[in-house]
């Protein structure tokens, strides 16, 4: 009889945590603005890991930059390697909308204007 590993949370917590290291620099000014409740009372979590399929082999999963359990929203930050990932980000939108999640995507580039970029996700926030 064949023995399974059952689902390694440690390894997609270890996953997070090493991207929570390594944040690029807009995502760290997008941090600066959403952190300890500083927009409008809204908690965040960095890098949090969205199960959203899963069976007794094995747990699929993304990571989301940004993550509000209040509104079941979740904020992604893409970068110039978002251009060369639409079909997979797509999939991955529409797995996560499919189990209510609501999504915004924002380009690296809109967060040099940290004010429009704030009021962009509270506009969002509040329409939810």
């Amino acid at each position: 009889m064949k023995k399974y590993n059952l689902f390694h949370f440690s390894t997609i917590r270890n996953q997070a945590r090493e991207l929570r290291k390594n944040m690029t620099r807009e995502e760290k000014l997008l941090w600066e603005v959403l952190r300890n409740r500083r927009l409008s009372g809204y908690k965040f979590l960095r890098q949090h890991p969205v199960v959203y399929k899963g069976d007794l082999k094995r747990l699929y999963y993304f990571i989301a930059d940004f993550y509000c359990r209040e509104k079941n929203a979740i904020i992604e930050l893409d970068g110039p390697i978002h251009d060369k990932t639409v079909e997979y980000d797509e999939f991955r939108d529409s797995e996560l909308k499919e189990r209510g999640y609501n999504i915004l995507r924002i380009k690296n580039e809109e967060v040099e204007n940290i004010l429009k970029v704030k009021e962009k996700i509270l506009d969002f926030l509040n329409s939810l």
